[in-house]
């Protein structure tokens, strides 16, 4: 059975309780050995002399929330550019939001996905199902045709489930199922025609503002019905201290409820729209410096079980401006979809704040690893002898300037142009599969 040999590189797996110098060997898809000189007299079919300082192994990243727009809208995105981009990113598996054209709420569409990405190769897909027909927010679903068809969450992303009753019941539903059922927390009546957060900058702006409380109201709604059907609950891209405050307290009494946050909400506050810059146009809204300190502070402590990047790419037209001499005005923010591409540059911006001591590096990496797999009952994974070769490879020290030309997804919307990030991704393996590999593709760019 032909060996892929990684020499000499330091494994990085918090779950394990694992940092360490070592050799890393794969045989049929598992890491079959793992120590300093696992690798010794071992003839691999690839092998990689990583031994340079900076070189790390993680295991592969999970991303639970990403809109990767096939069916319906695959000029901004498709199945096989969105798992290219997660592959370079260091993601194996990604969790698809069921907002398409149409909505995934049939196992026709759940299947025509998983259908789509086998074709495709690269990382794992994994669908989420709506959880209201059409997400209207009213009748269910088949949860258990889409559970059966391979979906592993459910969630109306982009709509709230506002309706207590219709809460309710799909709450019992994702118990008797054992999925977790994932909401974007928002009362629609308290931010309609709202694009930022409400406060100082939106007053300055002359813009309608969107409160704190239109997510809070629906987390403490939520965590009441949770509590009351004991099923398990995650909050989709949590943004406010309010909502961290309310999970935590949720936690400390052992409910079944987790939560995820973004790389954007920990690294932006509303500021960044001063200059009416449509690409700083999410849902939810940017917030403020104390809002991102709680954040940073709940995923610290494990409040916050993991990051997910709410990829979400969108064409410039999409984002309200034809040239990027049109872009920064007040026009194009009002017109802009919300939402900003992240699976490429995930890893590298929150490598970046760990580097200036705003969060622990071993909760950055739970929290890309085992706390998504957690969250949705993945299959076990890790750094160790018999586990399933999940893995990314990456130099920690490699320093370069966001290009948003260089991105391999279709869409390039992203704030972050120009800004310095630390890491590159060398190589990205999916069950023993490389479905990245940097050297490789400088070569063939020579």
């Amino acid at each position: 059975m032909d060996a892929v040999v990684f020499r000499k590189v330091r494994a990085i797996d918090p779950a394990c309780g694992l940092d360490a110098l070592v050799d890393v060997v794969v045989e049929g898809g598992r890491i079959t050995r793992l120590g300093p000189e696992a690798a010794k007299g071992v003839e691999g079919e690839r092998v990689w002399e990583v031994g340079r300082e900076g070189a790390w192994l993680l295991p592969g990243l999970v991303d639970l929330h990403a809109h990767l727009r096939e069916p319906g809208q695959e000029y901004k995105e498709d199945i096989a550019s969105g798992l290219a981009a997660a592959a370079a990113g260091g993601f194996t598996d990604v969790c698809a939001m069921p907002n398409t054209s149409p909505v995934n709420d049939s196992p026709a569409v759940t299947e025509l996905m998983l259908e789509r990405a086998r074709t495709v190769g690269g990382p794992r897909l994994h669908p989420l199902s709506a959880i209201t027909v059409g997400q209207r927010g009213d009748a269910l679903c088949d949860l258990r045709a889409q559970r059966d068809a391979g979906v592993i969450a459910m969630s109306d992303d982009g709509r709230c489930v506002t309706r207590s009753d219709v809460m309710m019941s799909a709450l019992v539903a994702a118990r008797d199922l054992d999925i977790p059922l994932v909401q974007h927390a928002e009362d629609h009546a308290l931010t309609a025609g709202a694009v930022m957060h409400e406060g100082a900058v939106s007053a300055r702006l002359g813009l309608r503002g969107w409160p704190r409380v239109a997510e809070d109201v629906i987390v403490a709604r939520d965590l009441i019905l949770a509590s009351y059907t004991r099923s398990r609950y995650h909050l989709a891209h949590v943004s406010t201290r309010g909502a961290v405050e309310l999970v935590r307290e949720a936690k400390s009494r052992g409910l079944p409820v987790t939560c995820e946050v973004t790389p954007h909400h920990l690294l932006l506050t509303d500021a960044a729209l001063l200059g009416y810059d449509p690409l700083c146009r999410v849902n939810p809204p940017l917030r403020e410096d104390d809002d991102v300190a709680a954040l940073r502070a709940g995923l610290a402590d494990g409040t916050i079980d993991c990051i997910a990047t709410d990829h979400a790419p969108h064409s410039a037209s999409d984002k309200g401006y034809r040239s990027e001499a049109t872009r920064a005005s007040k026009e194009a923010l009002l017109a802009a979809a919300p939402g900003m591409v992240g699976l490429e540059l995930c890893l590298p911006l929150l490598l970046e704040l760990a580097a200036t001591g705003a969060l622990p590096i071993a909760r950055v990496i739970a929290a890309l690893t085992s706390g998504p797999a957690g969250v949705v009952g993945m299959e076990g994974r890790g750094l160790y002898e018999g586990a399933r070769a999940d893995l990314v490879v990456l130099d920690a020290d490699a320093r370069r300037t966001v290009d948003r030309g260089a991105l391999r997804s279709k869409s390039n919307n992203t704030p972050f142009e120009g800004r310095e990030i630390r890491g590159r991704v060398i190589v990205t393996m999916v069950g023993g599969r490389v479905v990245f590999d940097e050297s490789a593709r400088a070569e063939k760019n020579r």
